[in-house]
């Protein structure tokens, strides 16, 4: 296994714990995410998150005579526009150690130490959320949802799956975290699922994962039997329409092509679920998995990393057919088919909420698999025409 020096911050595959900070806190609507710090340590999140955040944007004058004169005044530009201000404090100011408690105006501003050296953004994501601390109210009614961030290309898509398979089991939705109103961390309830296990937000019992059609089947089995109401039948009815569908496409596919080379780069969560789907369905070689949050598991020859540099040379070792995960990745093996799982995703429009998550989240990974490798492996037209 080869892990990079850098820390955090320095390193563009490893999402440092002040934006996994503010990835939590931007996904409530009401809720004003103040980054502060200077203008490098604002941006960054800023291109990730998809929703306005804010930033004291320091300078060298404000470093050395103290922060606080400018976070006041950011403050007071936000203040009655939101019912509460998160700030969230970055490597400098907190290096620094000011005391800024005289500004948090009886818990209507709150303070989120965590700076990039921290950890990863698993690890600011969660103190995010302590911060929050959320409650269980035993009297709301339903499941809530977690596991969904604002960094995730498929945040909204995962979300909104989530929400289906739920009402199609008549399970009512409870809180969402962290997409959902701040008020709603408060009155969560006691039974929880995850569109993404690396950030479970330990709030209630655990009743398993929404990623892959195995975990999905046995997380409604699991709330049928916690919660009067709920139902799976309709969402085993919705598995096995998927697991047949998926079935007959990668079937046509494989009398045509050989199974896919693939390597994978994305969370552990997500890069797991791919390469259970890919073998499972296509049989493909899966030749290494480099995750981007811990070590990830691998076999045979495969190694995990998240440094560039080792990514790099596992790509070119392994000459894949198929690269998942994010840019850097696809620039690396610019002959290979790709899809995307992990940001960045740049030179692409993502304008729908696609999932990962859920029925449809299998279905869509495998609709791009089998629709980017077939491209790669294009015959003449008409041979191709029925393919799916």
């Amino acid at each position: 296994m080869q892990n990079d020096q850098r820390t955090p911050c320095e390193n563009p595959l490893w999402p440092c714990a002040m934006t996994g900070a503010v990835a939590c806190l931007s996904g409530f609507e009401d809720l004003a995410v103040v980054v502060h710090g200077s203008s490098g340590c604002y941006f960054y999140p800023a291109s990730l998150v998809g929703v306005p955040i804010h930033g004291t944007f320091l300078v060298e004058s404000e470093v050395i005579f103290g922060t606080e004169p400018r976070l006041a005044e950011v403050i007071r530009e936000l203040d009655g526009r939101y019912s509460r201000i998160a700030v969230v404090n970055t490597c400098v100011p907190a290096i620094m150690g000011e005391d800024l408690a005289g500004l948090a105006r009886d818990g209507q501003v709150l303070f989120v130490d965590s700076p990039g050296f921290l950890g990863d953004l698993e690890a600011g994501y969660r103190r995010a959320l302590d911060t929050i601390a959320p409650e269980v109210d035993t009297g709301t009614p339903g499941v809530n949802i977690d596991g969904v961030c604002r960094t995730d290309p498929f945040c909204r898509g995962n979300a909104i799956e989530a929400r289906r398979l739920l009402s199609l089991a008549g399970a009512p939705v409870a809180t969402t975290f962290c997409l959902d109103r701040y008020d709603a961390v408060h009155r969560a309830a006691p039974f929880t699922v995850g569109t993404n296990p690396d950030l479970a937000s330990g709030v209630g019992t655990w009743c398993g994962s929404l990623l892959g059609l195995d975990a999905v089947g046995e997380t409604f089995e699991r709330l049928s039997a916690a919660i009067d109401g709920v139902d799976s039948r309709p969402v085993a009815e919705e598995i096995a329409w998927a697991d047949a569908r998926i079935r007959k496409a990668c079937g046509k596919y494989l009398k045509r092509f050989d199974p896919p080379r693939v390597v994978i780069a994305a969370s552990n969560a997500y890069a797991a679920f791919a390469g259970d789907l890919l073998d499972r369905y296509l049989g493909a070689d899966i030749a290494c998995v480099a995750a981007r949050n811990a070590p990830g598991g691998c076999s045979g020859d495969a190694t995990s990393s998240t440094d560039f540099s080792a990514i790099r040379e596992m790509i070119r070792d392994a000459e894949p057919d198929l690269v998942i995960g994010s840019s850097y990745e696809r620039t690396v093996a610019p002959g290979a088919a790709f899809v995307g799982l992990t940001s960045p995703l740049r030179g692409r429009v993502l304008l729908s909420s696609r999932a990962v998550a859920g029925v449809e989240g299998a279905l869509q990974l495998m609709d791009d698999v089998l629709n980017a490798c077939a491209n790669r492996n294009r015959r003449p037209e008409s041979e191709n025409a029925d393919l799916f």
